[in-house]
């Protein structure tokens, strides 16, 4: 145990402060301080207060299964080494987690039951910066070479993970991206203030020294130039694993829908993170000098209001359909469940205007086509369900409305059509317990298997599906695993 009255004896969290709002609107880097000796002290005093419980139900929240309480020990202990090395045993991208995860081991905190639970995602991030500062990260290379190969389709969480393990188990990898950059939502969905790419670099340069091969601007299944058909991919590959992600964005059926200036919100972080990254886009969408509103309040709609008010807005409102969540825990979402609390994000403390019980029922639009403002009425429950109260509507200003619904599904067309894997009513890739779908050596892993989901679930998907693709390839396989799709098949 780290300290064995630490949890008496420092009750408090304490958190990297964020730099100045004036200051970080400025620019697009991350919002916290950089993390000095001074700042890893104060991470250390919160390992201490780790209890090492008997049963440390912080497991239970993270899929990954990541040995909390021995990192928290070491960290305490100053071996930030093997600290280092206690976190990859079980996750490999605590840089991208410990800034991109909702963080439900916290929730699942022993101490969080009558205290503020352990820094976990501060303690993990806190980790790998300084294992990577000081050289400790190292390529992984295979001790032998299987003579097998396998195409990853997709380079998110879940297929950056399968390969980065298939890899280190001998087999030959390549990753396949139709973008022109690896990362998939790691490069394009989470903006730069959030997720430095610098570290999606970092971590893709030890994956090339290991020998993982990365291949962009592959429309597998397509027919243009650069595109790989299904029949050349099953020829050249002995496995093939799909981690393609829900890329079908919800949708919002109200008049006025069709006026330009709507837009899906992962469609304006992507150019968003291109003309960060420097490239030159025609046209592009920006919130500069615009009324904009963001309907849906969660990590995505928090995205969207950071990138418009570095963009110059004028002005920002967020809209969220459902009543403001408790700022405590409710008892209908009792420990160590993953609560829906009211938090103020990054984002959100540097501006813009948060609603609740915004129903939207249409759009206005201008003479040229264009959204000039959006109806929005009160949301009421009605047997059930959120509807708008009628003669409640007002009409707030808008000429740049973006739709943060979440998504619904993987895209059908094109290679998982051409493939011909099943798909579960709910628009996800069916697959067995073993990830392996209805086409005989193809696998899945992650959001187009599992729905949309969490970076946590993605990363420990991928790593599973690696193992079930490693056992299949070679009789056996002593790759972890995770999660667990359970005994019965993912079905229809």
């Amino acid at each position: 145990m780290a300290d064995p009255r630490g949890f008496l004896r420092e009750r408090d969290r304490e958190l990297p402060a964020r730099r100045p709002v004036p200051l970080r609107l400025m620019d697009w880097r991350e919002v916290y301080e950089a993390r000095e000796h001074g700042a890893l002290d104060v991470v250390s005093r919160q390992a201490g207060r780790c209890m090492n419980c008997g049963i440390p139900f912080c497991h239970q929240g993270c899929p990954l299964g990541n040995l909390i309480p021995e990192w928290n020990d070491l960290v305490y202990r100053e071996d930030w080494r093997e600290a280092s090395e206690r976190l990859h045993a079980t996750n490999n991208f605590p840089e991208f987690t410990g800034r991109a995860c909702p963080a439900p081991c916290e929730s699942s905190c022993v101490l969080g039951i009558n205290q503020p639970p352990v820094t976990i995602k501060n303690v993990e991030v806190s980790i790998i910066d300084r294992a990577f500062a000081e050289g400790w990260v190292q390529p992984v290379e295979p001790t032998r070479q299987t003579g097998r190969s396998v195409a990853v389709v997709g380079s998110g969480p879940a297929g950056l993970a399968a390969a980065q393990q298939l890899t280190r188990a001998g087999h030959s990898v390549v990753v396949l991206e139709r973008e022109d950059r690896i990362g998939g939502l790691l490069r394009y969905g989470i903006p730069e203030f959030k997720l430095e790419k610098r570290h999606l670099e970092r971590r893709l340069g030890q994956m090339r020294a290991e020998g993982t091969r990365f291949r962009t601007g592959v429309e597998v299944g397509g027919t243009g130039e650069g595109s790989l058909s299904v029949p050349e991919l099953r020829s050249r590959f002995d496995a093939v694993v799909l981690a393609t992600g829900a890329s079908v964005p919800r949708e919002l059926a109200v008049p006025g829908r069709e006026a330009g200036g709507i837009h899906a919100a992962m469609d304006y972080l992507t150019q968003a993170n291109r003309l960060v990254e420097g490239d030159r886009v025609e046209d592009p969408l920006t919130a500069e000098g615009k009324d904009v509103v963001i309907i849906g309040g969660g990590d995505t709609g928090a995205d969207c209001l950071g990138t418009a008010l570095r963009q110059g807005a004028r002005s920002v409102t967020t809209l969220a359909i459902g009543t403001q969540p408790p700022a405590e825990r409710d008892e209908s979402q009792p420990w160590p469940t993953h609560p829906v609390l009211f938090e103020v994000s990054a984002a959100h403390e540097e501006g813009g205007e948060r609603s609740y019980l915004a129903s939207t029922t249409g759009f206005r639009v201008d003479a040229d086509g264009s959204v000039s403002g959006l109806v929005v009425a009160r949301t009421r429950y009605q047997d059930g369900s959120r509807v708008p109260t009628p003669g409640t509507e007002t009409v707030l200003p808008a000429t740049l409305v973006l739709l943060a619904l979440g998504f619904t599904a993987a895209r059908r067309e094109g290679l998982l059509e051409e493939l011909g894997v099943d798909i579960t009513s709910r628009g996800n890739i069916v697959h067995d317990a073993d990830w392996s779908t209805t086409v005989p050596g193809v696998f899945t892993a992650g959001d187009c298997a599992r729905g949309q989901s969490l970076i946590v679930w993605a990363i420990a998907e991928g790593r599973s599906c690696a193992a079930a693709v490693d056992a299949q390839l070679m009789g056996s396989s002593s790759l972890p695993r995770p999660v667990d799709p359970g005994e019965k098949p993912v079905t229809m």
